[in-house]
């Protein structure tokens, strides 16, 4: 990725890599794609029948009922999300999208030549644009000329790990369609929830479903991050039918197609068997641990970062510590990128990379670095009771505790008296 010009701080080209779960791939999985590695043709574009069979029972198992001539599969979100855009924005449609957001979506929108708008989000609900602040945006956009006709955003968010609250959601999503923007929903980290139980995750497309289509990274859940698989699932509609005639032109011009092994270990992945869902909810839960303890300890260091609720990662915001961030050369979100990535030992990419000011001192950090670098620690740390109390997640803990204990110390002694 591009990080900056010699000069200064250029343009921020593309995000980081997708959060990795960290884990050894799941035997299960690894055994369908093994099965299949003697097939060298691809898929056809957008997926095979029994493909898209499994996609649709994925996605009506998520009360979002389909056939499958409403679902379509991409080798990853990125190219989905390319072929969406191109289908649903034309030829000079402008797009909007919640700031900060995930790092995938602008790059696609600069590839198409598309201008990206981007809309405030409420601290309590990431992913998901302020509808007071969508209205005036889409207001300013049109008295400049623009076309609004496009809204991404996520109900459970990368980079904030925030879900969407119902009720904002729903002011959204009615906002969107009264200016006639179509939504797409990206649903990637819904199944990641770290309090299934007591956090709701509601689609857009069950408020709205003639106005939404629907995408998800296998990455967030099913699959290993290298096995790039991603689904769409679009309105059962006539418009929803154009829509996905066009992506799949999109995605037949890109040639973006499932290789058969990847493809077979989708299918499987998609019924969701017992030994998908069990690995699922096990990995959840340690990534759930892993999260709330780095969660304590930015707190504990006088960082601010709102609670995770799903996903692998947390957003710190520095800033309260930015007069000792200042006197060690570090006065914005690169700088804190640098600063952390040399200092913890493990990326820290700046929340400019996630649409957001590059002045604000804010950081994602991803759990799956705290796991420890082999095979044998990831699997130890799956199968215990605490993880954070093993020797490399608690050095891991201990390092970014330091970290922020120090900036936190002199923070306070440069505090004025009172």
């Amino acid at each position: 990725m591009r990080r900056r010009e010699p000069e200064g701080h250029g343009p921020v080209r593309y995000g980081p890599p997708f959060p990795a779960d960290g884990l050894p791939v799941l035997p299960e999985l690894a055994a369908r794609l093994a099965a299949a590695e003697h097939h060298g043709a691809a898929q056809p574009a957008g997926g095979d029948p029994a493909l898209l069979e499994a996609a649709c029972g994925y996605w009506t198992r998520r009360s979002l009922p389909c056939t499958p001539h409403h679902v379509t599969l991409a080798p990853g979100a990125p190219p989905l999300l390319l072929a969406l855009t191109a289908a649903l924005a034309g030829d000079h449609g402008d797009i909007l999208a919640p700031r900060p957001r995930a790092s995938w979506w602008a790059p696609v929108a600069r590839l198409l030549g598309r201008r990206l708008f981007p809309v405030p989000t409420p601290a309590d609900s990431g992913g998901i644009p302020d509808p007071y602040a969508l209205l005036e945006t889409v207001r300013r956009v049109r008295a400049e000329g623009g076309a609004p006709r496009l809204l991404v955003l996520s109900v459970a968010d990368d980079p904030t790990a925030a879900v969407a609250l119902p009720e904002l959601l729903h002011e959204t999503v009615e906002a969107a369609a009264a200016e006639g923007l179509h939504l797409i929903s990206d649903e990637t980290w819904r199944d990641t929830l770290h309090a299934p139980h007591d956090t709701v995750v509601v689609s857009p497309a069950g408020m709205l479903p003639d106005h939404v289509t629907v995408v998800a990274d296998l990455a967030g859940s099913l699959l290993p991050a290298g096995w790039p698989a991603a689904v769409a699932r679009f309105p059962d509609s006539a418009a929803g039918e154009e829509t996905h005639a066009r992506a799949l032109d999109v995605l037949t011009a890109l040639g973006a197609r499932l290789a058969a092994p990847v493809a077979a270990a989708a299918q499987y992945a998609l019924d969701e068997p017992e030994p998908v869902t069990a690995r699922r909810r096990a990995a959840v839960a340690l990534h759930a641990r892993l999260a709330a303890a780095a969660h304590r300890t930015v707190l504990a260091g006088g960082a601010l970062a709102p609670p995770p609720q799903a996903g692998r990662y947390l957003y710190a915001d520095l800033g309260p510590l930015r007069e000792p961030l200042a006197a060690r050369g570090v006065r914005d979100a690169q700088e804190l990128e640098d600063f952390l990535t040399a200092r913890l030992g493990m990326p820290a990419p700046g929340g400019h990379r996630f649409g957001d000011d590059l002045g604000a001192l804010r950081v994602r950090l991803s759990t799956a670095p705290l796991l420890g670098g082999t095979d044998e620690e990831r699997e130890a740390a799956l199968a215990s009771p605490d993880p954070t109390e093993l020797p490399s997640t608690r050095d891991a803990l201990l390092t970014l505790g330091l970290v922020l204990d120090e900036l936190r110390d002199e923070a306070v002694r440069w505090e004025p008296p009172r």
